[in-house]
């Protein structure tokens, strides 16, 4: 399995990538620090999952979130964030994301997502109140 994060924090991404390492060994992670980057690196390279951050610069999230979803609809993307839920996780889901994770519920809640996701399930971050 490859997987892609996308922040333009490396301390997050080095964060997300041990996350996701330990809970799916052998996984193939690999990192870039914008939307931009995120886009090259997927026209070279075919991934079963994309993680990015919303908030990169020097692009907002949602105008790379579509192209993504418009160029690789097959692609499932978790939004990894520290937006507020509330404020960005409906739009999200709108334009194409597959889960909004908060960035401080990560540890917990991540590989919950990805299972999920890669389960083809939709999922937001707060799962001990989804009912099931």
């Amino acid at each position: 399995m490859r997987v892609l994060i996308a922040d333009d924090h490396e301390v997050v991404r080095r964060g997300l990538k041990a996350i996701l390492t330990d809970a799916f060994p052998g996984m193939l992670v690999f990192e870039v620090c914008n939307g931009d980057e995120a886009l090259t690196y997927m026209a070279e390279t075919s991934f079963d999952l994309l993680l990015f951050d919303i908030d990169m610069h020097p692009h907002r999230g949602l105008s790379v979130l579509r192209d993504v979803k418009q160029i690789y609809p097959e692609v499932p993307v978790i939004i990894v964030s520290m937006q507020q839920e509330e404020q960005y996780a409906q739009r999200c889901i709108w334009v194409g994301a597959a889960a909004y994770v908060k960035k401080d519920h990560a540890s917990e809640e991540l590989a919950e997502a990805v299972t999920r996701v890669l389960g083809m399930r939709m999922v937001l971050t707060t799962f001990d109140s989804m009912s099931e």
